[in-house]
């Protein structure tokens, strides 16, 4: 069990999860804040990049799991990049993303079922199948109109197939996911 103070939220074990999870050294983090200033999406963040890194510091574990910035982030590593101390953020954004899903933090439910519905694709066929990706997605979150003016676009330029492509080796994509289910 995580020790909390119930004045301030305090996890005393969250930073260590988190570096841990990551395989980063967050106490090399001195809040330069070159993260947030290259993040192309820190302007749809409720809390931007750096302020993130400095909570994981002070071992704030719910305010940063029940953040909506950890599920909007791209992952397109210009945060890393930009690190002068070489830390991985976008790493430990994911790490965050998986750490807030398996305690059902999860502050923008579409984001949560588009990766569902793209692992489940993957799962199923050994790649993504766009149409059942976007189909099962349609139908996790309502969203039927949603980008509907692409479709055609997409598909005149057959990007977007009517049948999953086959893959060879199918069989072993399924059993990664079954080892996944095992672990947990």
């Amino acid at each position: 069990m995580p020790e909390t103070s119930a004045k301030d939220g305090y996890n005393s074990t969250f930073l260590q999860q988190v570096q841990e999870g990551s395989e980063q050294n967050l106490n090399r983090c001195y809040q330069c804040g070159n993260c947030t200033a290259g993040c192309p999406l820190s302007f749809a963040y409720d809390i931007p990049v750096n302020r993130i890194m400095r909570m994981l510091q002070a071992g704030e574990r719910h305010a940063v799991l029940s953040s909506k910035a950890i599920w909007l982030c791209a992952s397109c590593e210009t945060c890393t990049t930009r690190c002068p101390n070489e830390i991985d953020v976008a790493r430990i954004m994911d790490v965050l993303r998986h750490m807030a899903r398996r305690e059902g933090l999860v502050a923008e439910p579409p984001v949560r079922h588009l990766w569902d519905a793209f692992l489940k694709s993957v799962e199923k066929y050994g790649r993504v199948f766009e149409a059942g990706m976007m189909a099962n997605f349609v139908g996790r979150t309502g969203r039927f109109w949603t980008d509907a003016d692409l479709a055609p676009v997409a598909i005149g330029k057959g990007k977007l197939g009517f049948r999953p492509h086959s893959i060879k080796h199918q069989n072993e994509v399924q059993r990664i996911f079954a080892r996944f289910r095992e672990q947990q």
